[in-house]
């Protein structure tokens, strides 16, 4: 049995590969800044069907985001080590899994708009980071946690469309009291601010939504994209709930600034599995 999983800081959907047969499942999201081993071993444990096949794994690839360092992809291998004792594990930055699940048999750039946001370029064989990814608080340009940020300001400020005001103060029962705690006391901020996309994508007929998701997007690819040399040469994929769901304004943003769109993928995990099961599956066994 080999498996397969791509993590978000939100979700984490792995796929079971025996023989012929392909089995998926789904975990919480798995991020080494904010996750220890206990916490990501325990959620595997807790998903008790995909544990339960654990001691006849052979073979395990996980791609998270915050594995961007030796010591972080260090506490996700103890992790599933704790998992899956029979398998050799080999651990990765999630830009990795984008890189591989959209790779067409040219370069190109690929870029994750998902909670965070981040870019890189693949020519089937290195991938390559022009600029660091900031995260929630920096940077994050274009992603989940970046569009909750605006909206939670601007609903305190008293400067958001009533509709989309009302929709957010009936569903979450905001107060400024409840977002600071949120925001400032309680962990995994980013995950909360992302959670209010599936308000803010209710409303994406709003000008004031378009016109903030095509401003993020632009300053994403000014940022993330625009930094690579030659970048109009290359397809950019985009991998992501945020660029699947606004891909009319991810290609107007993209237009304006001459980047030629190549796929856009709400979910890489099936993709990644073709990937590993075509190129790399070999040299590991």
């Amino acid at each position: 049995m080999i498996v397969i999983a791509d993590s978000g800081s939100t979700k984490c959907d792995w796929v079971v590969v025996d023989g012929e047969k392909r089995t998926e499942y789904s975990t919480m999201g798995f991020n080494p800044f904010f996750h220890n081993e206990e916490i990501i071993s325990n959620a595997i444990k807790n998903n008790t069907e995909l544990y339960s096949c654990s001691s006849k794994v052979k073979l395990v690839f996980l791609y998270s985001a915050g594995c961007s360092s030796r010591d972080l992809k260090a506490i996700v291998e103890r992790a599933l080590k704790m998992c899956f004792p029979n398998a050799n594990i080999y651990v990765d930055h999630d830009l990795v899994a984008a890189a591989f699940a959209t790779y067409d048999g040219t370069p190109g750039i690929s870029c994750i708009m998902g909670t965070g946001s981040n870019s890189c370029y693949f020519d089937g064989d290195i991938v390559k980071e022009q600029v660091p990814a900031l995260g929630y608080i920096l940077g994050d340009e274009g992603s989940g946690s970046y569009y909750g940020k605006k909206v939670l300001s601007k609903f305190l400020y008293n400067q958001l469309p009533p509709e989309l005001h009302k929709d957010l103060e009936t569903k979450f029962k905001l107060t400024k009291d409840s977002i600071f705690q949120n925001v400032y006391m309680k962990p995994h901020a980013n995950v909360y601010l992302a959670s209010f996309m599936k308000v803010i994508s209710d409303h994406k007929d709003l000008e004031f939504v378009q016109q903030m998701v095509f401003d993020g997007t632009v300053d994403f690819l000014k940022n993330h994209v625009c930094c690579f040399p030659n970048y109009q040469k290359y397809p950019v994929h985009f991998i992501g709930s945020i660029a699947f769901f606004h891909e009319g304004i991810v290609r107007k943003a993209a237009e304006s600034l001459n980047v030629r769109i190549g796929n856009i993928i709400q979910k890489p995990i099936h993709a990644l599995v073709d990937y590993h099961l075509t190129h790399l599956i070999k040299q590991k066994v």
